[in-house]
């Protein structure tokens, strides 16, 4: 059975006075860790880190490195928190409607998905890229290429006319960075791609979000609470490892680099809660003007991955694949990474404590071209784009077979 313990000592140990021993090694608080573990398919072992803890309190100072070092791996495997009313609305596991917003497209014929309206249109490849990119990559043609620099410029607009600062970040960030973000680098649910390090000598990454490195930036800094909320965005391309065999996953829908324009908040604990709203608003009016029918949906805890308190995601309907995709998310993550990356903020009382980051996404390229394809679909062989985002595509308003495109063939490699 596990005792309470004393943590009047563990001031001297600044790397574990980051992590809240307070509430991770109370015998009181074990169940409800282990159920939240469970609940959001977490692989964490809650009373490993109170064994651990017990054998740090009595080895000698020379024996405390190691053990500490294995002590805060452990704890970084434990999921954050889930806000009560996640809890209390997902009882059957499944997610919350929050809001739909717009009507579904009423089309006279069956509409196409995206795939063979590209394919008819010269608009993608996708298909027979081993010799050019690999296996889940893409290439997108003329209009197609000029749409995805138009819904970035849209995004980069509804973000600085709401104060966002924007940030140029890195695509190569060190592994430790990307697992203080809460992300694993390794096992069966890796998403991450990690260079060779017999070829790089560094545990270096591809970054997965623009997040990650916005988080990176102000690793172990101290803000003034009147300096907060900070909020900062961020257009970078993003790699994920991840794979599908999903029917409804093909083509563009889930690909290994994309382009994307992330939100990133920081802010105190008071703050957070209402930002995520205010996040989510913002998310709302800007897809609200593509013309799109969508759901907004509070996730479950099974679906919210370790850093999230809880999370919101913005699925529209796709009516040549007759069904919601997610072309959205936000997060509140509380302080599960601050505490990892040692962000902290001074209250007028001149105490330190711990900020809260939040995360949004404003534009994700390949998913919103798909909606935005199957959505403006018409009879006669053109997409008509929403009014917009017009004048970020020069004045053009219906994207049409394109001709002057090359066609891409199969190389086959001489042995």
């Amino acid at each position: 059975m596990l005792r309470p313990i004393s943590f009047n000592f563990i001031r001297r140990y600044s790397r574990l006075n980051n992590f809240e021993l307070e509430y991770f090694c109370s015998s009181q608080n074990i169940n409800e860790i282990e159920q939240n573990i469970a609940q959001r398919k977490g692989v964490g072992n809650i009373k490993r880190v109170c064994e651990l803890y017990d054998q740090y309190k009595s080895v000698n100072k020379e024996e405390k490195t190691t053990i500490e070092n294995e002590l805060i791996s452990e704890i970084l495997k434990i999921p954050n928190r889930t806000h009560p009313e996640v809890m209390k609305n997902s009882i059957d596991g499944n997610s919350t409607i929050v809001k739909l917003i717009g009507e579904k497209k009423v089309f006279n014929n069956k509409p196409l998905e995206f795939q063979e309206i590209a394919k008819r249109m010269n608009l993608v490849r996708t298909d027979q890229l081993g010799n050019y990119s690999g296996s889940k990559s893409y290439y997108l043609l003329g209009a197609m290429a000029s749409l995805e620099r138009a819904l970035v410029q849209y995004a980069m607009k509804t973000l600085m006319a709401n104060n966002f600062e924007l940030i140029s970040v890195p695509d190569l960030i060190p592994r430790e960075l990307v697992e203080k973000c809460g992300l694993l680098t390794s096992g069966v649910r890796n998403q991450v791609f990690v260079l060779d390090e017999k070829l790089h000598q560094n545990n270096i990454c591809l970054s997965g979000t623009s997040e990650m490195s916005l988080a990176g930036l102000y690793m172990n800094h101290i803000f003034e609470e009147a300096e907060l909320p900070i909020k900062l965005a961020a257009v970078s391309r993003c790699y994920r490892s991840e794979t599908s065999n999903l029917a409804e996953e093909r083509g563009l829908y889930r690909v290994h680099e994309f382009t994307k324009v992330e939100m990133f908040l920081i802010v105190t604990p008071e703050q957070s809660d209402s930002m995520l709203e205010y996040i989510r608003n913002i998310q709302e009016d800007h897809f609200s003007l593509l013309d799109l029918h969508m759901q907004v949906l509070d996730m479950p805890p099974d679906e919210l991955g370790a850093p999230a308190y809880r999370k919101y995601d913005i699925e529209a309907w796709l009516p040549g694949r007759e069904y919601y995709g997610e072309i959205s998310s936000c997060s509140n993550c509380t302080d599960y990474q601050s505490r990892r990356l040692g962000i902290q903020y001074r209250n007028k009382n001149g105490e330190l404590k711990f900020v809260h980051t939040l995360n949004g996404t404003a534009s994700a390229i390949p998913r919103l071209l798909i909606a935005l394809i199957e959505t403006g679909q018409k009879e006669k062989g053109v997409v008509e784009l929403p009014k917009v985002l017009h004048k970020y595509m020069h004045g053009q308003e219906i994207i049409k077979k394109q001709t002057k495109i090359p066609t891409l063939k199969l190389i086959k490699s001489k042995q």
